[in-house]
């Protein structure tokens, strides 16, 4: 059956990077991929793959049903938002929506599992049970599209035993694919202050509060929070890269707004944490006779892979591919709301390189310059489809 899935993986290669130069073209921000699931509704329509879209917003539930349908069901994951970046790259596929950019590779992310769903489709004969396609909307974004997908009862059908989806990464290289079981990604809540005081001239400071001052030193006081109140071998990242003061050289503006983003991999101190920074922002304002309003979405738990199924992924990527081209990923600080899925269902979460002789100068992830190598795709799609065809059959 690996050649087979070879041959097809080969026969549909074309597709997939037309699917993916298609999604690279024409991205669309977290909640609003509104064409992009009207264009994945129409292939699979033509792949006559039945689906039920509109699952927690924009996102889509296909089956493929081979024999015995009820036997085993898996689930393959793909999320399908992009983000407000404006593109740097000159592509003849660049994007064509101003100030949004898959530069997170999910249009590769959905290309593939498109791809996978031709080849399985091909293949509903040669196995027992079903195969999901979830097609996710809201990755990027708070509360997250799988939180929103899961309570609007995705599974209330048909479950799954297993969940299974991959991420692009250009820290491999083209043909690679990783994987790490247990704890492998962070927790992460985004913060949203507003500091508001009475603002004036700025020769009379006297007269006001200083909203700029306040906002300033509510930064540096929230560094205990890592540096003095967290257990040193707890990882942490405190960061804020938005700090907006709409005043001017000589004017103290009546409010100024701070963001950031909390990520740890432990939820009993990411719970204590969040007391913490709300207890200094509001106490820092105050001492400058501030008020603070603060707002912490409840944001993303941490990603926890399924040992037993990541054990089994890496061994079926390696009969794909080769133990040469299979790696082990290292724990990162950064989020998924995959993890959302893996609270509720045993679940593995890989990487994929895609790192390549045409994107030698591509920068990382969330940069105005990345992009893939559109030979991984082969990778991408063909190796998805060799694991849930494994799977369902061992």
């Amino acid at each position: 059956m690996k050649n087979k899935i070879k041959e097809l993986t080969q026969q549909y290669k074309g597709d997939v990077i037309a699917y993916y130069r298609h999604f690279h073209a024409h991205p669309e921000l977290s909640f609003e991929e509104y064409e992009t699931a009207r264009f994945i509704c129409a292939e699979l329509q033509n792949m006559k793959i039945p689906y039920r879209s509109g699952i927690g917003g924009n996102g889509i539930l296909a089956r493929i049903e081979g024999l015995n349908p009820l036997k085993k069901v898996i689930a393959l994951r793909a999320d399908m938002d992009a983000l407000p970046v404006c593109e740097a790259n000159e592509l003849p596929w660049k994007s064509e929506n101003e100030n949004v950019m898959h530069a997170c590779g999910h249009d590769a992310h959905t290309a593939c599992l498109l791809g996978a769903a031709k080849v399985l489709n091909c293949l509903k004969d040669s196995f027992e049970g079903t195969i999901l396609l979830i097609f996710q909307p809201g990755e990027e974004k708070a509360p997250g599209g799988a939180r929103l997908m899961l309570e609007d009862g995705i599974f209330q059908d048909i479950e799954p035993e297993l969940i299974i989806a991959q991420h692009v990464s250009v820290d491999y290289p083209t043909g690679t694919m990783a994987f790490l079981p247990g704890k492998i990604m962070a927790s992460a809540d985004e913060i949203h202050v507003k500091i508001k005081g009475k603002g004036g001239h700025g020769a009379l400071p006297h007269l006001t509060n200083d909203t700029v001052l306040a906002g300033a030193q509510t930064l540096v006081s929230l560094q205990q929070v890592r540096s003095r109140l967290c257990h040193p071998l707890t990882p942490m990242v405190l960061t804020f890269g938005r700090f907006l003061a709409g005043g001017a050289q000589n004017i103290i503006p009546h409010e100024v707004q701070l963001s950031g983003t909390f990520r740890t991999v432990d939820e009993t101190w990411r719970a204590e944490a969040i007391r913490h920074i709300r207890r200094i922002i509001d106490e820092t304002s105050k001492a400058y006779g501030c008020t603070a309003e603060i707002d912490i979405p409840d944001g993303y738990p941490c990603v926890i892979n399924d040992a037993e199924v990541t054990r089994k992924a890496r061994e079926f990527a390696e009969e794909w591919i080769g133990k040469e081209h299979v790696a082990s990923l290292e724990m990162r600080m950064t989020s998924e709301d995959f993890a959302f899925f893996t609270q509720q269902y045993p679940c593995t979460f890989y990487r994929f390189g895609v790192k390549g002789a045409s994107n030698t100068n591509t920068r990382g992830l969330h940069s105005a310059t990345f992009h893939i190598d559109e030979a991984a795709l082969e990778t991408g799609f063909g190796g998805m489809a060799w694991l849930a065809w494994s799977f369902l059959n061992r």
